[in-house]
C-alpha cells in the first residue's frame, strides 16, 4: 500500500530512540524526508546516521538536538525548517510519584511539556499545512488519559488536559474541511527506556528484581508482552498517511488489549 507522504516533510520529536524513533523509522520508510530533534545530541545523530543508511539518498533526514519544550528548542528546529507536512508531538513523560509531593513548579513542568509544547507546535504548522490543503499531527501521548495511573498523576493531568484541547481543534471545520488531521496516539506498556524506568521505581518500592516486575507488569496484558516501537510506528504511519484522511480528532489506543472498557 502506498501511503502518499513520499517527499513530503515530517518532524518528529523524541526521535532519537523509543516511540519517536519507531515512528521516524516507519516514516521515512514510506519515504517522507524527516527532521528529528532530541535532547541528547550524541544518540540522536547516531539515530540519524542509522536512519540516512537505512533509507538511502532519497530521504532527506535531518537532526536537530534542541529541547522542543522550550521557546530556544522550537526555534532552533524551525530555523533548521519551517514547513512540515507532518508533525509528531512527543516528550518525555513527567515522574511518577504522590500527588502530596508536586508543587507548583512540578506540575508547571509537566503542563509545558505535555499540553502546551504540542500546542505551540500546532501553532507554527498548520497554517502552512492548511494552505497546501494537506496536513496530519499526532501526538504521542498516554494510555493513561483513557485509564488513569494513580502514581503518574502529572501525566494524567497534563496529557488530558492536551486531548481536551485537541479535540475541539481537530472538529472545527476551517481545519477539518481542509485536509488536515490531528490525531493522538495512545501508547500502553512498550518496550522502551522510558517503561524501564519506571519499573526501576516498582524495583526500588517492591524489592522485587526487574525480572520480576517485568512479569508482573505485562501479565495483565491479553497479548501477554509488551508492545515494540516499530509496532507503534507502523500505526503513526498509517495516521499520517492519504489513506488517514477521514479520521481524525480521535484517540487510538495501543495497549494489547489491556484496557478493559467497550468504549
Amino acid at each position: 500500500m502506498d501511503l502518499g507522504m513520499a517527499g513530503k516533510w515530517a518532524l518528529v520529536c523524541g526521535a532519537s530512540k523509543g516511540l519517536g524513533l519507531g515512528c521516524v523509522q516507519a516514516l521515512a520508510g514510506e519515504g517522507a524526508n524527516v527532521l528529528m530533534v532530541a535532547r541528547g545530541a550524541e544518540a540522536l545523530q547516531a539515530s540519524a546516521a542509522a536512519l540516512r543508511q537505512r533509507v538511502g539518498a532519497g530521504v532527506q533526514v535531518l537532526a536537530v538536538a534542541a529541547d522542543i519544550t522550550t521557546a530556544e528548542g522550537r526555534a532552533a528546529v524551525f530555523a533548521e525548517r519551517a514547513d512540515f507536512d507532518i508533525v509528531v508531538t512527543n516528550a518525555g513523560g513527567p515522574p511518577m510519584g504522590s500527588f502530596r509531593d508536586w508543587d507548583r513548579t512540578a506540575w508547571i513542568k509537566a503542563v509545558d511539556a505535555n499540553m502546551l509544547t504540542p500546542i505551540e507546535l500546532i501553532k507554527a504548522t498548520i497554517d502552512g499545512m492548511l494552505a497546501r490543503g494537506f496536513g496530519r499531527v499526532v501526538n504521542i501521548t498516554s494510555s493513561a488519559v483513557k485509564a488513569p495511573i494513580d502514581v503518574l498523576g502529572l501525566s494524567n493531568g497534563a496529557r488530558s488536559g492536551l486531548t481536551g484541547f485537541v479535540a475541539g481543534l481537530a472538529r472545527n471545520p476551517q481545519i477539518a474541511a481542509k485536509g488536515v488531521t490531528i490525531n493522538n496516539l495512545l501508547p500502553g506498556k512498550f518496550d522502551t527506556d522510558r517503561l524501564a524506568g519506571l519499573m526501576q521505581g516498582m524495583v526500588k518500592q517492591s524489592g522485587k528484581t526487574v525480572d520480576e516486575v517485568r512479569a508482573a507488569q505485562a501479565a495483565p496484558i491479553p497479548a501477554k508482552r509488551f508492545g515494540t516501537p516499530a509496532e507503534f510506528g507502523a500505526v503513526c504511519a498509517f495516521l499520517c498517511s492519504q489513506q488517514a484522511a477521514y479520521l481524525t480528532g480521535q484517540n487510538i489506543l495501543l495497549d494489547g488489549g489491556a484496557y478493559p472498557g467497550t468504549f
